[in-house]
């Protein structure tokens, strides 16, 4: 095991470090590198992966969704179920009820969810799902025979209607290309009630306008995961649809002098917050429908032109190749050599998926909204959005210095525009569509910069960056970090989690002293280096853990190191997240009472047996969620 590691380790760096744009072409056309993927995966239970096609980065993830699993119970209560389907599938399903344009993958919390599309054929159903009065839901049967998934591609024959439906992408729009049975109720419904952790009044507003027979424009504005996101898009059908409606599902308070008309069918505005809209066609046998969707944040205009300079024709087959090809080059700039193809389709689904996000966040002329919400003009850079930087900057941001340093340093400036645009003037803890969304600890965009300053990647300002991070350390109010600077540690009694912000916040620290030496700024430097040993604050000798401990100085009393909740830690426990101190690895292993004892600690980490009463309440890690 361990040879092979290092002959893949030894791989990744003479390909990806030494090969040259050409060399890389060549590579590409000899070997079809997606054929190595397999996008299902991670598709089961807790893996919280969607199938569907995008590109690389791509700000567009056109995607099946099988369930409406909401966010609340009737009561009110917290459904656990919608945990399930934080990227919109889940391969147990045997429906589906549309194919929506945003997903994220992989994460531990969710929205988007946006612009649903949905063929059917027959009388005219709006509702996705049963009715309590047991009427029939837009959804389809499909079977995983006939479901096919690809990077860059879907398909899936519906089998309620006799249609066979095929997704690809670009960066900036997706492509669907509907095969019809004949019929003379043939729909495309459009679902802008849809949202991926929906709750009743996720929806702030929705709006389309029916520019002509085959093209609508609109957007939608929710209230989510992120606070205040705005979706424009522009929707364009390759034939002329012959009538159309909408059904809105809001409890009227104002209609204004709107009640003059009939706005339920062919008027060509339709304004609520649960809007379902319909476009009817008549089919021949065999007849294909193509859909082209582009979104924007700034505008629906922004939507069109992303839409048609991206896809300027109706050749469904040509951006799907155009697709796979970009698909090839990403996948290329790592190869391995294995000893199993099982082992090479794991590798390569897992390089696929680095791949997915952060994403481009800007329309095809450099626009993109902001954090402050206005409209702002990238120059010099391509704008990306959703930094999941808890759960990226240990490995994703890193691997992305060696195998996409333009991309990085990209990211990197766009983290410094979200600093600028920011009312606290700090960095991006978790952001997505032009919000902070506050999940998780720490300020790891600092990891991420001084990552990149020391391999020399990108031509950010480094100044510029420093004094960034410098600002993201100072705002007091943000997650115990005041009590942080004041007690030279989270205190227990102030904020949960307070063992693992102190580590989390001590590793930042030393980031910044990093940066700092580098651009020979002493004074900020031993500032931060002093800073970067707090983690020593929260170490309990008695017991050989770190352990929380209150404002008064003293450790928390009825501390249980296995458990990993209301001890001080998230998403962790004193043995494991307790070793996390990767500044100063050697001094760790001094205080914990030298190598012997710390290797003995590590063997009981690995080989110790877990009662399920410490797993039952994670959801990712239940006997049912693995």
């Amino acid at each position: 095991m361990k040879n092979t590691l290092l002959f893949i380790s030894l791989l990744i760096l003479v390909t990806a470090c030494q090969q040259t744009p050409k060399q890389q072409s060549m590579s590409i056309k000899t070997e079809n590198l997606t054929s190595y993927v397999n996008p299902m995966i991670g598709t089961s239970k807790m893996g919280h992966v969607f199938p569907g096609a995008t590109v690389p980065f791509g700000m567009v993830q056109v995607s099946p969704q099988t369930n409406v699993e909401p966010l609340l119970k009737p009561d009110g209560s917290y459904n656990p179920a919608t945990y399930e389907y934080c990227a919109g599938y889940q391969h147990k399903d045997t429906t589906i009820i549309g194919f929506a344009h945003t997903n994220f993958s992989g994460t531990g919390h969710s929205d988007l969810g946006d612009v649903l599309l949905m063929p059917t054929t027959g009388p005219l159903v709006l509702e996705p799902l049963p009715t309590k009065d047991k009427d029939k839901g837009f959804y389809s049967r499909f079977s995983h025979d006939t479901e096919h998934a690809e990077p860059g591609y879907y398909k899936v024959d519906l089998d309620s209607y006799d249609i066979k439906a095929e997704l690809t992408a670009t960066t900036r729009a997706g492509f669907h290309q509907y095969t019809f049975p004949k019929s003379d109720q043939a729909h495309i419904i459009l679902d802008m009630v849809y949202n991926i952790y929906h709750y009743d009044d996720k929806n702030v507003w929705t709006f389309i306008r029916v520019e002509n027979d085959s093209l609508i424009t609109g957007y939608r504005q929710t209230h989510g995961w992120a606070r205040t996101r705005t979706v424009y898009f522009a929707i364009q059908f390759s034939k002329p649809f012959k009538s159309y409606g909408h059904q809105k599902y809001d409890d009227i308070k104002y209609n204004g002098f709107y009640r003059r008309f009939d706005e339920t069918k062919n008027f060509p505005e339709m304004a609520g917050q649960n809007i379902r809209a319909y476009f009817d066609f008549d089919t021949a046998e065999g007849e294909q429908i193509k859909v082209k969707t582009g979104l924007s944040s700034v505008s629906t205009s922004g939507a069109l032109n992303n839409l048609q300079t991206e896809i300027p024709h109706w050749n469904f087959n040509q951006t799907k190749a155009q697709a796979k090809a970009a698909w090839n080059s990403e996948l290329s700039k790592i190869k391995v050599q294995t000893l199993t193809e099982s082992d090479k389709i794991t590798f390569y689904t897992a390089l696929y998926h680095t791949c997915l996000s952060p994403i481009v966040y800007q329309d095809i002329d450099g626009q993109y909204k902001g954090l402050d919400q206005n409209t702002h003009q990238a120059d010099g850079f391509t704008n990306y959005s959703i930094f999941s930087l808890w759960d990226t900057y240990r490995a994703l941001h890193p691997l992305f210095n060696l195998i996409q340093p333009e991309r990085n340093n990209d990211m990197i400036k766009s983290m410094l525009a979200h600093h600028d645009q920011s009312v606290h003037h700090m960095l991006p803890v978790w952001s997505h569509y032009a919000n902070e969304n506050w999940c998780m600890i720490g300020y790891h965009a600092v990891s991420v910069i001084a990552d990149a300053m020391a391999k020399q990647v990108g031509d950010f300002d480094r100044e510029r960056a420093l004094q960034a991070a410098v600002n993201t350390a100072g705002v007091r109010y943000f997650d115990g970090l005041g009590d942080y600077i004041d007690y030279h540690y989270v205190p227990d009694d102030k904020s949960h989690s307070s063992v693992s912000k102190t580590l989390e916040y001590a590793y930042n620290d030393w980031c910044i002293a990093e940066m700092a030496k580098q651009l020979e700024d002493r004074k900020t430097e031993d500032h931060f280096r002093s800073r970067s040993t707090y983690y020593k604050n929260v170490y309990d000798p008695n017991i050989g853990f770190m352990r929380p401990k209150r404002a008064d100085g003293s450790f928390k009393p009825d501390f249980d190191p296995m458990d990993t909740h209301g001890q001080g830690f998230i998403e962790g426990n004193a043995w494991n997240y307790g070793l996390y101190i990767p500044q100063n690895i050697p001094q760790m292993i001094d205080m914990m009472g030298g190598k012997e004892r710390f290797e003995n600690q590590l063997d009981q980490l690995f080989t110790m047996a877990i009662d399920d009463k410490y797993i039952e309440k994670h959801e990712d890690i239940t006997r049912d969620g693995i």
